[in-house]
């Protein structure tokens, strides 16, 4: 891989993890494109842990304040003096972020040959046809059409609501195409919470499950003996957080303006796109 290249990718992986249209799924469409499978899984990795960077920086004070709320309910724990009527907003918030990420333990599942649940995910990210990812660009446009015509309420998050979150974050670490903060953000507007709070549970949930996930697949990387072009992976990983950074801050005034009718047609077209070049690649190679 070319350093133009990692750029190039650094910076859809920048755009598309944040904007509602699927960052995995770019990003598999275009190395099938630039035929690149050489530590494809590891340049992917950096990709991810670059706009979790992004995340960071923009969420520092909310994610400072969880930490500290974190360790005063480890305290609280110890103490016995735990009690559910007590919790204030960031208790609350971290509460419900807990609730969101159980599904994900179903990742670690074995499905047999040693393989687990979250193995699938990559398989289809990795193999030589990108239509499952055009069907998943289409399953994801049309969330976001439907989330953004029944949306029109803002209530608060619940612990029903949460979970309904989580399980969307379980569905798109499974499939390359389907958007993990579109289907997070949209299954959050369709439970009715407020967008403002959809958006940002959406994108402070990405922290825990974007750093276990890719911490587990690095270390699988290594084990495997991968060999690592620093300058490519760190051109990849800078410019995927740069790029990040203004794609979260672009979002969340979208999100105000009703404006995801306008990635789920995106989604649409590309996904149509993308099946109609699978179809064509199968049929004349």
């Amino acid at each position: 891989m070319s350093i133009v290249q990692a750029i190039l990718l650094g910076a859809a992986q920048g755009l598309t993890e944040f904007l509602p249209v699927s960052s995995s799924g770019h990003l598999s469409v275009l190395q099938h494109f630039f035929h690149v499978s050489e530590n494809a899984l590891l340049f992917d990795v950096v990709l991810h842990l670059g706009t979790l960077a992004a995340v960071l920086v923009v969420y520092r004070k909310t994610l400072a304040a969880l930490l500290g709320e974190a360790v005063q309910v480890s305290i609280d724990l110890v103490r016995g003096r735990l009690r559910r009527e007590e919790k204030n907003e960031t208790r609350r918030l971290l509460f419900h972020l807990f609730l969101a990420c159980l599904p994900l333990l179903l990742l670690l599942l074995p499905v047999g040959y040693g393989r687990r649940l979250m193995d699938l995910g990559a398989a289809l990210a990795q193999d030589q046809t990108i239509l499952p990812e055009g069907c998943c660009f289409i399953a994801t446009g049309c969330l976001l059409l439907l989330s953004g015509r029944r949306n029109r309420s803002e209530k608060p998050l619940t612990v029903r609501s949460a979970l309904a979150i989580g399980a969307a974050q379980l569905f798109a670490a499974l499939f390359p195409g389907l958007s993990r903060s579109g289907s997070t953000i949209g299954v959050g507007l369709l439970c009715g919470v407020e967008r403002s709070r959809a958006v940002s549970f959406s994108f402070l949930l990405g922290v825990p499950a974007v750093l276990a996930a890719n911490v587990l697949e690095l270390v699988d990387c290594f084990r495997q003996g991968a060999v690592v072009d620093w300058l490519t992976l760190l051109c990849g990983g800078v410019t995927a957080a740069v790029v990040g950074v203004f794609s979260i801050r672009l979002i969340e005034k979208l999100v105000q303006k009703d404006r995801f009718k306008w990635f789920g047609c995106y989604c649409l077209v590309v996904g149509a796109a993308v099946i109609a070049a699978a179809v064509f690649e199968r049929l004349y190679g």
